[in-house]
């Protein structure tokens, strides 16, 4: 793979990309809230201590920032060690921008319509390159 390999700090690119589509979704969050807030579609005494309590748009965008914090946790943790390993390769750091994107159609879908069967690809799309990642950075650390 040596023929392959980059300057580790590229690996640093998709990580932050990563990170900046979590930040979207919690501004998209707090913009969500304060529409559904400005249009009465909330009491603000029971949303304060029941997060079911907010409309389906506010919801699908919460429940996309749980998602965030899940398999994305996953690929943080990879592409660190694939820096710290010496393992940064162009075919690593293609699959970890195919991860962001694959990660960015889920967000789309899941804030979207939602639509379970199109998101589950992107999902499963994530978690393949997840596990084809883990496979590279365990042959190439032996």
């Amino acid at each position: 793979m040596e023929n392959f390999a980059v300057d580790p700090k590229f690996m640093m690119l998709p990580l932050l990309a990563q990170m900046l589509l979590t930040l979207v979704m919690f501004m998209l969050l707090g913009s969500r809230k304060a529409a559904a807030y400005r249009a009465g579609l909330i009491e603000p005494k029971v949303t304060a201590l029941d997060g079911r309590a907010w409309p389906e748009s506010v919801l699908k965008v919460s429940n996309n920032i749980a998602n965030q914090f899940e398999t994305p946790i996953l690929f943080y943790v990879l592409g660190l060690l694939a820096i710290q390993l010496g393992l940064v390769s162009l075919p690593l750091l293609i699959l970890s921008w195919l991860y962001v994107a694959a990660r960015v159609g889920h967000a789309v879908v899941h804030v979207g319509s939602n639509y379970v069967p199109f998101r589950m690809r992107f999902f499963i799309v994530s978690l393949a390159i997840l596990l084809i990642q883990l496979v590279m950075i365990a042959a190439g650390s032996l």
